[in-house]
């Protein structure tokens, strides 16, 4: 893979991280146009840097939000900010346990197959089911908008509450984290299904969009480390040979890009215009079946 490859790919991931369209059902689609058969450690260290690059995004375009929210819960105060924090942690719990015991089945998913075929598959069921989710969503939403809202209380720093819908529960923490675990799963996209997730239980949409985006920070760093960990301890004949030049390349398009569709998914998401990519995932769905 040279530094053009990585670009293409950092600016695929920047985008797809934050549109419901599924940033590693797209990495795989354009590894198949572009050619890349990378093994699975390869293609597990690529996701990683690119990921890691969408969450440095996520911390830098809610920079006014992530230091308040940092600030209640290292100094461990028993506020709306702390108490939002540990909702976050709570919804990482069904991802931790599928990363701990499904580890290996589920690095499987992100390398190519013999026969190119296999993954294209998954991919295109995936985004299907992706699409469902959003349409499903956004007549979820229309309806919800006709209706008194519910359970209103005090919102962490930085939300306006301005759309209709409840803030984010406990329960819906942990509902909405369960479904960010299922979304490990190539072409179903992990913002898409927890946003839908939380607006088709009646949750604000400005509010879930936010909440997304942080939820993945930890998951994403925890890998990262991990994966960084058994780099260092590899033998030299073990050690994944893809190059710093491409991987600098790729990090810097996905963090470039990630800040741009970040700030552009929040506007949509308020807008409630997200039956648009569900068409899109149809479509995108429907050709990799046919592949």
């Amino acid at each position: 893979m040279d530094w053009l490859d990585a670009l293409i790919l950092g600016i695929v991931q920047g985008l797809a991280e934050y549109l419901p369209i599924s940033s590693s059902g797209h990495i795989e689609i354009f590894r198949q146009i572009l050619g890349l058969n990378l093994p699975g450690e390869e293609a597990l260290q690529l996701n990683v840097v690119l990921h890691v690059a969408t969450v440095l995004s996520t911390i830098v375009v809610l920079w006014k939000e992530f230091v308040p929210l940092c600030t209640s819960f290292f100094t461990f105060r028993n506020d709306a900010g702390s108490r939002y924090v540990w909702k976050i942690l709570l919804s990482c719990i069904p991802v931790a346990i599928v990363g701990l015991l499904f580890k290996d089945q589920v690095e499987e998913f992100f390398g190519v197959s013999e026969d190119g075929g296999n993954n294209l598959t998954l991919i295109g069921v995936c985004l299907c089911i992706t699409a469902v989710l959003l349409a499903f969503a956004y007549f979820s939403g229309q309806r919800s908008r006709m209706m008194p809202s519910r359970g209103r209380a005090p919102l962490p720093k930085g939300n306006t509450g301005a759309t209709a819908g409840r803030n984010i529960t406990w329960l819906d923490a942990f509902i909405i984290g369960c479904s960010q675990a299922i979304a490990v799963l190539p072409g179903l996209s992990r913002s898409g299904t927890t946003i839908a997730t939380g607006i088709i239980i009646g949750d604000k949409r400005e509010q879930v969009a936010q909440f997304s985006f942080f939820m993945v920070v930890i998951p994403i760093l925890g890998e990262a480390i991990l994966d960084f960990r058994k780099m260092l301890e590899a033998a030299p004949g073990d050690q994944v040979s893809l190059g710093w030049l491409p991987l600098l390349v790729g990090f810097l398009a996905s963090f470039v890009v990630g800040c741009l569709a970040c700030k552009w998914m929040l506007e949509i998401v308020k807008k409630g215009k997200l039956i648009w990519f569900s068409v899109y995932c149809v479509i995108v769905g429907i050709i990799c079946l046919c592949w």
